[in-house]
């Protein structure tokens, strides 16, 4: 419950005080990445919880016991955050960790290491539709009275954790600089079994058929959804409020068309278009 209106500022990019500390942020950028860790890289609300418990039943061979035991946030724990050094445990198999930071903070650390890499996009109008509802309901981030009003700063770049527009294309150049697999939630949404397989292959974990099977049943969004290892319904009310909006909310692609306006939307393709020149990276913004 501490620090909850505090705002700490790392690289000229705002972030929540409530999980971040200049010490935190600075052990971050400090931290020596080992052979055999795993890096989920994301800009918020883009399938970072969906590829944390992916990499999880892989590393299990499909055993789904960690995940419905071990809260995520400890299987494979925030690099930035305040609780990571206490977190981070030693032992056997892959270190999995996670971040939102962007590469101008981070990709050094790592083009010096022999981590792997894994980056996963979202196309950026459901990103916006997605964060905002996490800032209704996660108290440690400011307000907005309307999504019209979120939508304006997030399009600015001036909401937390940066721009989405120079987060993706700040990682995507590093992608021949280190060991990185790319891949986008709507990929996950259109084939989770394609998905799961290339990243074995990523990995060098290979998986029998069955193990497979017991990693795609698991990580559908209808049962992590109501897998409170997931799902942060073990966080507190006054840090999370539920009421106000879910953690995992609908997991669809394309929900941006029930969120924004004709305008809006065609104010948005501008940006994007102006933001995103020069970057071949393509994006589906729905799935019919």
């Amino acid at each position: 419950m501490e620090r909850m209106s505090v705002t700490e500022v790392c690289a000229g990019i705002q972030l929540p005080g409530h999980l971040h500390t200049p010490e935190s942020l600075q052990y971050a950028q400090d931290f020596h990445f080992k052979e055999g860790d795993v890096v989920i890289v994301t800009y918020p609300k883009s399938g970072t919880t969906w590829m944390q418990e992916i990499l999880t039943l892989i590393y299990s061979q499909g055993d789904t016991e960690i995940a419905m035991t071990v809260p995520n946030w400890e299987r494979a724990p925030w690099l930035e955050h305040i609780y990571f050094k206490d977190t981070l445990k030693e032992g056997e198999g892959p270190r999995i960790i996670t971040t939102h930071l962007p590469s101008n903070i981070l990709a050094p650390a790592l083009q010096n290491s022999k981590a792997k890499v894994i980056y996963v996009a979202r196309n950026p109008k459901d990103v916006a539709v997605s964060f905002y509802y996490f800032h209704k309901m996660a108290k440690f981030l400011p307000d907005f009275n309307t999504f019209s009003e979120f939508l304006d700063v997030f399009l600015e770049g001036k909401v937390h954790y940066g721009s989405w527009f120079d987060h993706v294309k700040g990682w995507y150049r590093q992608k021949n600089n280190m060991d990185f697999f790319y891949i986008t939630y709507e990929d996950l949404q259109k084939d989770l079994r394609r998905s799961i397989k290339k990243l074995c292959g990523f990995l060098g974990c290979p998986m029998y058929t069955e193990e497979v099977d017991k990693v795609e049943c698991h990580c559908r969004f209808p049962e992590m959804s109501q897998n409170v290892m997931v799902n942060y319904m073990l966080i507190p009310k006054e840090i999370m409020n539920h009421d106000q909006s879910k953690f995992m909310r609908k997991g669809i692609v394309g929900d941006w068309k029930q969120h924004m306006t004709p305008e809006q939307s065609d104010a948005f393709d501008k940006t994007f278009q102006e933001k995103m020149s020069g970057c071949n990276l393509q994006f589906l913004w729905n799935l019919d």
